[in-house]
């Protein structure tokens, strides 16, 4: 039997697997296209040192860099942090107007009123960046803690003591704000039901968050 030289052999195989592979194209596709839609996120992981993020900018890095690797880097990102004293900043009105959707499509809230109302979040739409679930209140490893130094209405908390862990700079003593991303908790008063606003933080390092009930991840928006 004749045979083709190799170059033709391997060009022929390469079109052969190009036709019939369309189909593998098409399902690499929409997870890019789902990543460039998605807005809104729970981070995967901390950056490393608990509630100390290097500030705001810090945060807002880590949710950049986070949607950058899932296909959603076109977007500027913002962490749903407030910060208190001197010029201090509300969560609410870093995170752009909105609408948000998850990592599935899913929209979580049209605008900003609607996210501190009556907001699509729970355990099963409030999902990474990758479009894993959190694990919360009844799970393995409880981890619904989310770091916000937040009231309700997204504003930075006017309580006594720290809220922020030092304006996201301590990884040690300290407290911070967290809300409940499972909208679940030790009863059921508003405040457990809360995804932004719940309880203080035992401390501000990792291992303290941990004992909290979480591991101090973030919410992330997009802002544009």
């Amino acid at each position: 039997m004749r045979r083709l030289p190799l170059v033709l052999a391997v060009a022929s195989a390469t079109t052969v697997a190009v036709v019939a592979g369309a189909g593998f194209f098409g399902a690499i596709e929409p997870a890019f296209a789902q990543g460039a839609k998605m807005s809104f996120f729970v981070t995967s992981v901390n950056p490393g040192k608990g509630a100390d993020l290097g500030g705001l900018p810090g945060a807002d890095r880590h949710c950049q860099a986070l949607a950058t690797a899932a296909g959603a880097g076109g977007k500027t990102w913002h962490a749903y942090l407030s910060t208190t004293g001197a010029g201090g900043v509300n969560a609410r009105d870093r995170i752009g107007r909105g609408p948000w959707v998850n990592a599935k499509g899913e929209t979580i809230a049209a605008n900003v009123d609607e996210l501190h109302g009556n907001n699509k979040l729970t355990k099963q739409t409030a999902l990474t960046e990758n479009g894993d679930v959190v694990m919360g209140r009844g799970d393995a490893v409880n981890m619904h803690d989310v770091l916000t130094g937040s009231t309700p209405e997204g504003r930075a908390s006017t309580a006594s003591g720290d809220t922020t862990c030092g304006n996201w700079t301590k990884s040690g003593e300290g407290s911070a704000i967290v809300g409940h991303h499972d909208r679940t908790g030790l009863n059921e008063e508003p405040p457990a039901k809360s995804w932004n606003s719940s309880h203080p933080s035992r401390g501000c390092g990792l291992d303290a968050l941990k004992a909290t009930g979480g591991d101090g991840r973030l919410y992330c928006f997009a802002v544009n």
